[in-house]
């Protein structure tokens, strides 16, 4: 679980973050959603350190992040796993060396051990086939996938994605929402996800949080968000087609 309190985060010529108070709890997947420049990635970047809040606090599991000792900070980090909006792949490492990397530098374990696990993640992204591959060999969805199985190898307790289905097609990028989501739920892990895609939002949402202008202008599920009489939050998802026949729907029952 992962808590947030009172944060504020200003920069010289403005302030973003305005008295952000919610919770992100384990075993869900937390969208952030918001038009840019609302301040969302400015938050993800205070979660994870590396933005220093100008006030308030970021917990978790109870520990203070913004009062912990660096040496404390970095033994956090090895708890968490990334996905950017870019694979961020290696061109120059195979699909398994990718996935192994993470392992290659944090890990005491022997080489075959490091293997072994590399390839279980692998699998568990169904791209154990391309394990020999090279990024620029395989699609966009398949080094999301790869991204996916090198962000949990460490097996960590806290996942961060920023727009994961940036560049994608609607089926990969439902895909990739779905390995998420199960992921999420099979290692209980704390997943909090920057997206712009609405079609996330009512596929996987278990916690929404909408950001507006830097404050927190709207929170709940997906099944809230589509009877929501919040004005600004309807005119921010209603650009979607999807969520006017959801809302049609959940009007007719």
């Amino acid at each position: 679980m992962i808590e947030i309190k009172d944060l504020y985060k200003s920069f010289p010529d403005k302030e973003v973050l305005k008295d952000i108070s919610t919770t992100f709890e384990s075993g869900k997947t937390n969208l952030i959603i918001g038009q840019s420049g609302s301040g969302k990635t400015v938050l993800m970047k205070c979660i994870v350190g590396l933005f220093e809040p100008t006030a308030g606090d970021v917990l978790y599991d109870g520990r203070s992040f913004v009062t912990m000792r660096k040496k404390e900070r970095t033994l956090l980090r090895r708890e968490m796993g990334m996905i950017f909006q870019s694979a961020a792949l290696f061109d120059s490492l195979s699909v398994l060396e990718n996935v192994m990397f993470p392992l290659d530098m944090f890990s005491p374990d022997s080489y075959a051990e490091r293997k072994r696990r590399a390839e279980f993640c692998l699998d568990r992204v169904n791209l154990l086939d391309a394990a020999a591959k090279f990024p620029g060999e395989i699609s966009g969805g398949m080094q999301k996938r790869v991204a996916i199985a090198r962000a949990i190898v460490l097996n960590p307790r806290y996942l961060f994605c920023d727009e994961p289905n940036s560049g994608l097609d609607p089926k990969t990028s439902l895909v990739i929402d779905e390995l998420i989501h199960s992921i999420t739920h099979e290692y209980n892990m704390t997943t909090i996800i920057n997206t712009h895609d609405m079609n996330s939002v009512m596929g996987i949402g278990e916690h929404i949080l909408y950001i507006y202008e830097g404050h927190k202008e709207w929170e709940g599920t997906k099944e809230e968000v589509a009877t929501s009489q919040n004005e600004r939050l309807n005119s921010f998802i209603f650009a979607s087609d999807l969520f006017r026949k959801v809302q049609r729907a959940a009007a007719n029952e």
